[in-house]
């Protein structure tokens, strides 16, 4: 009996791991893609270059 206790604590602590790690997993992922819809949402940014190739220069 005792045998099969230790068994369920064990299945138990993995069950408990393999949720924390795929909590993590999620947490990446969801940061990961508001990092990069953040950045769509808010168009492009010009550079320097764009900006000697949109405007004429001075005399």
């Amino acid at each position: 009996m005792f045998e099969y206790r230790m068994h369920k604590v064990y299945e138990a602590e993995l069950l408990r791991e393999a949720a924390a790690q795929r909590l993590a997993g999620e947490a990446r992922a969801t940061r990961r893609n508001r990092r990069h819809t953040g950045h769509e949402a808010e168009g492009r940014v010009g550079h320097l270059r764009d900006l000697r190739d949109r405007f004429a220069h001075a005399a």
